[in-house]
């Protein structure tokens, strides 16, 4: 029964996470606590291999529509490559009611920027080259760095940064999938020595990261409107902001 809450839960948040490029690790992770797994040992690994797997095959529809900025976004996948792996070891040392806190207060803080964001006409063009890549060292490094020590990759700060620099929220989407690709994994492979393996509890969740990941990357290429993609994203994360802080406090 908990395998399958596990997959069901994961297929739809892969889906609706696809959409937007990120790996889905602000719902992974709280649902593996609450299905009782240790937040550090298990949550937070598992969430950012699921958030790496989840962007790396919806970059497959998002290439062929196009629609990743391989050279724009080269200089922030660099920074978060390298960045991630030092959050996850950090996190060693942070306490769990701490780390609960600050994976709460991001979430939180995604939701308020995407309900301004879903507000935005979409940009006509975007800054510089030059611009993007001094601006995507930053935010790649504080991204990747803060995505992984929470297990969650870093798209939610990517994202809006994108759209902020031009980017169409298709764009974004598709270019926030790429860099949050390489901050997944390398932030997984710096939790991997104090990581704990469950392998059926993980093939049932990459199952549902396979198909949840393909359906939300095809769907938000060829179909979903922009706006409504936006204001369903902040709405998920409000929800799950509120129940981590219920939790907290409780």
């Amino acid at each position: 029964m908990i395998y399958l809450s596990a997959f069901s839960v994961i297929l739809i948040a892969s889906f609706l996470f696809a959409m937007l490029g990120l790996g889905g690790g602000m719902i992974y992770v709280p649902v593996l606590k609450w299905l009782g797994y240790s937040v550090k040992e298990v949550a937070i690994p598992l969430g950012l291999l699921l958030n790496g797997l989840n962007t790396l095959l919806a970059l497959i529809p998002y290439s062929k529509s196009r629609l990743v900025d391989w050279k724009g976004g080269a200089a922030m996948a660099i920074a978060a490559l390298i960045a991630s792996p030092i959050g996850a070891y950090t996190s060693g040392y942070v306490p769990v009611r701490l780390l609960l806190i600050f994976f709460a207060a991001a979430v939180l803080a995604a939701a308020i920027r995407m309900s301004f964001f879903a507000k935005n006409p979409e940009p006509k063009e975007k800054i510089s080259l030059k611009k993007r890549a001094i601006i995507g060292v930053l935010v790649g490094g504080f991204a990747g760095f803060v995505g992984g020590m929470l297990g969650l990759g870093g798209g939610f700060i990517i994202a809006p940064i994108l759209m902020w620099m031009g980017y169409k929220t298709k764009e974004a989407a598709a270019t926030t999938a790429f860099v949050v690709t390489f901050s997944s994994f390398s932030g997984y492979l710096g939790h991997m020595a104090e990581g704990h393996f469950y392998p059926l509890l993980t093939a049932m969740v990459v199952l549902a990261v396979l198909i949840g990941s393909q359906l939300g990357a095809t769907f938000m290429s060829k179909k979903a409107k922009p706006s409504w993609v936006k204001k369903a994203y902040a709405v998920i994360l409000f929800v799950v902001a509120i129940k981590l802080i219920i939790g907290i406090i409780i």
